[in-house]
């Protein structure tokens, strides 16, 4: 919701997004004409190459108004080299990126993913910004709010032989979910199994997103959610869950704006049924559901770009169990290192760095929130939790039990982990370059930092060696070097971010995790390739995009 958002993955709308092969433009514009004409021949040869260019360069300029916002933000912030930008190098340097688009394949030579990205009919008919259209001047909503009775209020149309059905995910009863006999609710475990047949593969179809019903049970059950954002599709002669999609409520606040909006996820069909056109009813469905309750805008995630992301995020890997990923195929072993070097190379410590970390108890949620709260006032875009949520988010998945109960390092059902650093601050403690000048007490246990990273496994299709893939995501984080002054400039933020992380890394090690993954987002950037992460060939690429909908 994570930039920073959470990190979950969502099905595009398999009825709608079409990806189509890009034609090879450029090796048809270069070709040469009859050998007879040379003359004539470099003049087409080099016509062709301009109209390419010009083509890359797109038809019209970078907008004023972009330059402009590019540059005061630039001069804003301060950075370095920022007293030498201008008009002239900030469009150049727009420019550029103009032409780096296409040349990743973020945009086609006839304009931006013409061919790559189809028509987007459904899209093109959302209150959302359109892909191709310039940045918009001001933060706000793209069509104002409704009253309730202006709200449709009967559910849209299905096709024959379909019915909707709100999943109550509170309903519990005993099921089985593994070696283990958990209460876990009934309709939270059939779109389990909904997920675990239907969501998100990789482009090889290797390895296929596992949710459990505990992971599902967290993520859709936070403080103040509605029963009614839960929407499915049946079978109505059997009743079998065919079709899923889902919201939850939160606050974002996008620079000075906190804003109500309804977090969409998982919206899965099942494989024998895209070509019903169900995906763009379960999204107006649960839009209309969303409206009802008085909020009209929303948050998602997509593997693909579809209008319009507001921020675009990639994956980091961080190697665990070398060998297992390498006979997978997820990971290989690159031409300039040796097995055994790779091995080494990516070796994780047996103990923590950090002295004090310890696992988050429930007395440390108001100083966490707190911590969290001014941590993520750094970053434009965030999440606004209060202390029931902050507590939801990283102590409710916790699991049940004595770690170690589900395998070494590991709770029954745990779906997170949450660690904080703890210090005492006693008289004697000097100039400790952790310890602010607003601790007074000086016999108060302080928190200092705190990490959180959640488990979400991956079936490895086709593998009965190896039937799992254990993977690790990097969540919320914060810490007090980042208040302390000229942390930033001295590089002390970045080295502690290392160290935090660093033992986080332990954690998942000790609990049996293969690979640690992290998004581009909040402070990860500068630490990722220091913690030996890397973007393999099996990256992602995340979208978050926030719309008015309706």
């Amino acid at each position: 919701m994570s930039s920073v958002l959470k990190e979950k993955e969502q099905v595009p709308d398999h009825d709608n997004l079409t990806i189509s092969d890009q034609d090879d433009d450029l090796s048809s514009s270069s070709e040469i004409g009859s050998p007879s004409t040379s003359t004539q021949e470099k003049k087409k040869k080099k016509s062709k190459a301009i109209k390419v260019l010009n083509a890359l360069r797109g038809d019209s300029e970078v907008p004023q108004e972009l330059v402009d916002h590019v540059l005061e933000k630039v001069k804003a912030e301060g950075a370095a080299g920022s007293t030498e930008a201008n008009e002239d190098n900030v469009r150049e340097t727009l420019e550029k990126l103009k032409i780096m688009d296409v040349a990743k394949g973020k945009a086609g030579i006839g304009g931006v993913n013409k061919k790559d990205m189809g028509e987007h009919k459904f899209w093109g008919t959302q209150p959302v910004p359109q892909l191709g259209e310039g940045p918009p001047i001001d933060d706000g909503y793209i069509e104002p709010s409704k009253p309730r009775e202006d709200v449709r209020q009967e559910a849209y149309p299905l096709p024959k032989d379909f019915e909707w059905s709100i999943l109550d995910l509170s309903d519990p009863k005993q099921a089985r979910t593994g070696p283990n006999l958990l209460c876990i609710f009934t309709k939270t475990k059939e779109v389990y199994d909904l997920l675990s047949a239907n969501y998100v593969e990789d482009d090889q179809a290797a390895f296929r997103f596992q949710y459990t019903a505990e992971f599902l049970h967290w993520a859709l059950t936070p403080p103040g959610y509605h029963k009614e954002w839960h929407v499915g599709v049946r079978v109505s002669s059997n009743k079998k869950l065919v079709a899923f999609i889902s919201g939850v409520p939160m606050f974002i606040r996008v620079r000075k704006h906190q804003i109500p909006v309804a977090e969409i996820n998982y919206l899965c069909v099942h494989k024998k049924l895209r070509s019903k056109r169900l995906a763009p009813v379960l999204i107006k469905e649960v839009t209309r559901q969303v409206h009802l309750k008085g909020v009209f805008q929303a948050i998602y995630t997509a593997g693909v770009v579809v209008p319009t992301p507001v921020s675009v995020c990639r994956y980091y890997h961080r190697l665990i169990n070398v060998q297992k990923l390498i006979d997978i195929k997820f990971a290989y072993v690159p031409r300039n290192m040796t097995l055994a070097r790779m091995l080494r190379v990516n070796k994780v410590a047996t103990t923590f760095a950090v002295p004090g970390l310890r696992e988050m108890e429930e007395r440390d949620i108001p100083q966490v929130a707190d911590l969290f709260t001014r941590y993520m006032r750094r970053f434009d875009l965030a999440p606004l939790y209060d202390l029931d949520e902050i507590k939801h988010q990283f102590m409710s998945g916790m699991g049940t039990g004595d770690i170690g109960s589900a395998g070494v390092g590991r709770r029954i059902g745990q779906v997170t982990w949450s660690y904080v650093v703890e210090v005492t601050i006693s008289q004697n403690s000097g100039r400790d370059w952790l310890l602010n000048i607003r601790f007074k007490d000086p016999e108060t246990h302080k928190i200092t930092d705190f990490f959180s990273f959640y488990s979400l496994p991956s079936t490895v299709i086709g593998n009965t060696k190896f039937p799992v893939l254990e993977a690790a995501y990097l969540f919320y984080y914060g810490t007090e070097t980042a208040f302390l002054d000229g942390t930033e400039e001295t590089g002390e933020l970045k080295k502690r971010l290392e160290t935090v992380i660093g033992d986080a890394l332990v954690v998942a090690n000790n609990a049996g995790f293969d690979v640690f993954n992290a998004l581009t987002l909040m402070d990860n950037v500068p630490i990722l390739q220091d913690l030996k992460a890397s973007q393999l060939d099996t990256q992602l690429c995340r979208k978050f995009s926030l719309n008015h909908i309706s």
